[in-house]
C-alpha cells in the first residue's frame, strides 16, 4: 500500500464551508504529518459561521481560516487535490494539466443552501462535517506512514 501524500489541497467553490472543514479535519487528524491547504474557485474571505460552530463541537477551530482562491495559492506543489464541488473539480483538472498531481472528486453537498431555523441549518452542516470526517479517516488512515 502506498504511503500518505506529502501535500493535500481541498478545493470547493468559495473556500468558506466545505474545504475549510476538510482542511481542519485532516490537520486535526494528521497534525504535521501532511501539509494541508484549501482553496476555492472564488475566495470568500470569511468562513461561514455555521461551519465554525459545528467544527467547534468536535474540538476543531477553523475560525481563523482566511479564504483564498486557486489564484491566491502561494505554492501549487500538491501530491493530491480533493475537489468537493463540480466547479472545483473543473478548476483542479485545469490546474493539474501541467503538473504531476492526483485529483479526486468527492462531490459534497453544500449545506449553505439550506434555509430554515438555526437547528435545521446546523443539522445540515453537521451532516457534511460527519461525512467529511468519515471519508477523510478512510482515505488517510492514521497508521499509514508518510511517503519517503
Amino acid at each position: 500500500m502506498q504511503g500518505l501524500p506529502d501535500a493535500v489541497l481541498f478545493a470547493c467553490s468559495e473556500n468558506a464551508v466545505r474545504s475549510p472543514m476538510a482542511e481542519g479535519i485532516l490537520k486535526y487528524l494528521m497534525g504535521h504529518r501532511i501539509y494541508v491547504d484549501s482553496a476555492g474557485v472564488r475566495a470568500n474571505k470569511e468562513v461561514d459561521g455555521f461551519a465554525i460552530a459545528v467544527m467547534e463541537e468536535v474540538g476543531i477551530d477553523i475560525s481563523r481560516h482566511n479564504g483564498k482562491s486557486f489564484d491566491d495559492l502561494e505554492d501549487t506543489s500538491f501530491d493530491l487535490i480533493i475537489s468537493l464541488s463540480p466547479e472545483a473539480q473543473h478548476a483542479a483538472v485545469e490546474l493539474t494539466r501541467t503538473m504531476a498531481c492526483d485529483v479526486e472528486f468527492w462531490n459534497t453537498f453544500d449545506p449553505s443552501i439550506i434555509d430554515g431555523p438555526r437547528e435545521t441549518r446546523l443539522a445540515a452542516y453537521r451532516q457534511v462535517r460527519d461525512q467529511l470526517m468519515t471519508r477523510i479517516k478512510h482515505r488517510f488512515p492514521a497508521d499509514l506512514k508518510p511517503n519517503v
